[in-house]
């Protein structure tokens, strides 16, 4: 009941060759009782904690005694660890009544191997991704049946090692928490990149497409050689920016995705379009304001170009994150933002204002107004987002305040 592991301890003496043919049939004379104690590590309540914030439920899976799995779960601060289920009711449930039990239940004791897998199947069906760790021999068909067989390095068997899809190096929890953190992140910084690809893609789209199409007066506005040079510009933002991104504040505290959930939902890739057809707004604007105002094909040519510009680099900064300000992701730590903004800024002015260059692409110098009207069209027709990403954080505190 203090979370010992007792074991009895007794002597036979026998004499002569015809031995039983069990064990048990020995006369054994009771010496007494060995108990171990296998504390738990200090850190499994913060780290149970983490899981439970990162909308991960832990099941306590064991072998032990039911009494000393319900001591060691009281001790470590385990939720819903007033009751356990053995292995042998496992084995007798059927698949269907299974399935709802391993919702209800979170601590199953005297389990055996075959037991294990059934409790990794029933988890299954609910179409949970099932992660499994684990040390011994018994664990290893467990392993090999969940999405995620996690083994021990040190105290862990060959056979647990071998069917086991990663292994805990140092036999610590805490480094699930690190992994999943590092996944979140990956995955998060993934979806900004591709993200930020579609929405800057579609002004470049739309702005050789719709002065052609319409018969404006400078219809070849984005000639092939100045698509290839926003790329080479756009190329670094999301393959070096959104890489280094740091982890953001409620990463682990986001629900996990469901196993049947797509990489992009319609939601976020239509916030994406919107984005990209806002952008073409903007540099439309642009382009009208240039032509009402008397400017020739260059000059209008470089108020769009300087326009995307402008836009692209307030993109990156509002893509950054979707739920918090600007405000707060400029104190992100990661260097390279400055960095490609500004080798992106000083390409630019060189294009603008250095003679062979500006011959070479077609373009004009323009003037502090005209610059200034660029650099506005590009701030107003991305920023928009940040009233969005306002009223997300409003509905959240909401909620949680209710």
């Amino acid at each position: 009941e203090e979370g010992y592991r007792v074991l009895g301890v007794g002597e036979a003496i026998f004499e002569g060759k015809d031995y039983p043919q069990k064990q048990q049939d020995f006369i054994f004379d009771f010496k007494g009782l060995v108990a171990f104690y296998d504390p738990p590590k200090e850190n499994i309540e913060t780290v149970f904690r983490q899981f439970n914030e990162a909308g991960i439920k832990v099941k306590i899976v064991t072998g032990d005694n039911t009494k000393t799995t319900l001591a060691i779960a009281r001790q470590v601060g385990f939720a819903d660890g007033d009751s356990s289920l053995e292995g042998k009711a496992i084995m007798q449930k059927s698949d269907e009544e299974l399935v709802g039990l391993v919702e209800e239940k979170s601590l199953f004791s005297r389990m055996f191997p075959e037991a294990k897998v059934r409790i990794v199947d029933a988890l299954k069906k609910r179409n949970e991704i099932v992660a499994m760790t684990g040390d011994g021999v018994n664990d290893g068909p467990a392993l090999k049946a969940a999405h995620i067989g996690i083994a021990m390095g040190q105290k862990g068997t060959e056979i647990a090692k071998q069917a086991a899809s990663l292994i805990l190096v140092e036999d610590d929890l805490s480094k699930m928490v690190d992994a999943i953190a590092m996944g979140r992140r990956i995955y998060s910084n993934l979806k900004k990149a591709i993200r930020y690809i579609i929405s800057i893609h579609i002004p470049i789209i739309l702005m050789v497409f719709i002065p052609l199409a319409l018969g404006w007066i400078y219809p070849n506005i984005f000639t092939p050689v100045h698509v290839i040079l926003f790329e080479l510009i756009m190329g670094p933002t999301c393959s070096i920016i959104y890489e280094n991104e740091p982890m953001e504040a409620n990463t682990m505290i986001n629900r996990p995705r469901q196993f049947t959930t797509t990489f992009f939902n319609w939601r976020e890739l239509t916030t994406s379009i919107i984005q990209g057809v806002m952008i073409t707004m903007g540099t439309l604007f642009a382009y009208q304001y240039a032509v009402q105002n008397g400017a020739d094909e260059l000059q209008t040519r470089a108020m769009v170009f300087s326009t995307m510009i402008s836009a692209n680099i307030f993109l990156t900064l509002v893509n950054r994150s979707f739920y918090y300000s600007i405000l707060t992701t400029l104190r992100y730590r990661n260097n390279l933002v400055l960095l490609i903004i500004g080798v992106t800024i000083i390409i630019s002015a060189a294009l603008l204002y250095i003679k062979p260059l500006t011959d070479f692409f077609e373009m004009e110098s323009l003037n502090a107004g005209q610059l200034l009207i660029c650099i506005a069209s590009g701030f107003v027709f991305t920023t928009w987002f940040e009233l969005v990403k306002w009223w997300k954080r409003r509905r959240t505190k909401m909620v949680v305040n209710s």
